[in-house]
């Protein structure tokens, strides 16, 4: 009989999942199997979509894609992990700075966009204008795309960096303290109780942090449509998939790039976590 009730409870749920994940992952693997024009009937193609995979155009938007995931990633970890370990022990102004620290989460990404494309104007960028006080021309932040990278990965940095201070602060807060007290009385250093008791303790918040970072960075969209308009070698996998769907009106191709990364994404996540695992 509990056994039955708790099927019951789970029924909702599955149904929910069903509909809005299961579903559209069927509907988008049939659609990448069929020549399907955003205006027309479909037609079967077999595996053909899956040719636009090889293309020149899709290299290049994964390779730039994982170029930006590696320097987004390291500059989000490392400010969170360290806004974190600032903030960590309740103190006077410490509510004060984990609220200004976690306020850019609270801007929406197309906002939070908007307001660093003027502030990375190659005509009206106020970084620019204070260097022109020393003689420079400036830096055209967006016109190129190693430049457009970083002033991205600067942006998304500002934005995200508070959200998962939040995570890891509270995967540092749960380590028992017990823990650094014993190690101060045995002598050990910040550093050795840092290698020691934090980072090992913190893995699991490490490894969701990770899965979290490089599947919203594999992913970048709306960041690069806005700054770049995926100009200048800045196109994304997610922006390739938009231009076959919406430029190129074939639907097909785009669901078959979208299985594609999908396929990159679980073997990405699925690679991270593991690694983390053995690591204990």
């Amino acid at each position: 009989m509990r056994r039955t009730g708790g099927l019951l409870y789970a029924v909702p749920m599955a149904l929910l999942v069903a509909v809005l994940f299961v579903g559209p992952l069927g509907l988008m693997a049939w659609m990448s199997l069929n020549h399907w024009p955003l205006l027309g009937d479909s037609a079967p193609n077999g595996v053909a979509n899956y040719e636009a995979l090889r293309e020149p155009l899709f290299t290049r938007a994964i390779v730039f894609s994982i170029k930006y995931t590696l320097v987004a990633t390291v500059l989000v970890g490392l400010m969170a992990f360290g806004l974190a370990l600032l903030v960590q022990r309740p103190g006077p102004a410490v509510t004060v700075f984990r609220t200004v620290f976690f306020l850019p989460a609270a801007v929406g990404l197309a906002s939070a966009s908007l307001l660093f494309y003027g502030m990375f104007n190659h005509d009206a960028s106020p970084l620019n204008a204070f260097a022109a006080l020393f003689g420079s021309d400036g830096v055209d932040w967006l016109g190129d795309g190693d430049n457009a990278l970083y002033s991205t990965a600067v942006m998304i940095t500002w934005k995200f960096a508070g959200y998962y201070m939040v995570i890891i602060m509270a995967g540092l807060q749960s380590i028992n303290p017990l823990l650094y007290e014993a190690a101060t009385i045995e002598g050990a250093t910040r550093w050795q109780m840092m290698r020691r008791i934090t980072l090992p303790l913190l893995r699991p918040t490490i490894a969701l942090v990770l899965v979290l970072l490089v599947t919203s960075s594999l992913l970048a969209f709306d960041q690069f449509f806005i700054l770049t308009g995926g100009r200048h070698g800045t196109a994304t996998v997610v922006i390739g998939i938009y231009r076959e769907a919406f430029t190129s009106q074939d639907l097909g191709r785009a669901a078959a790039i979208s299985v594609g990364i999908l396929a990159v994404l679980y073997a990405v996540n699925g690679a991270q976590v593991r690694f983390l695992r053995s690591a204990r």
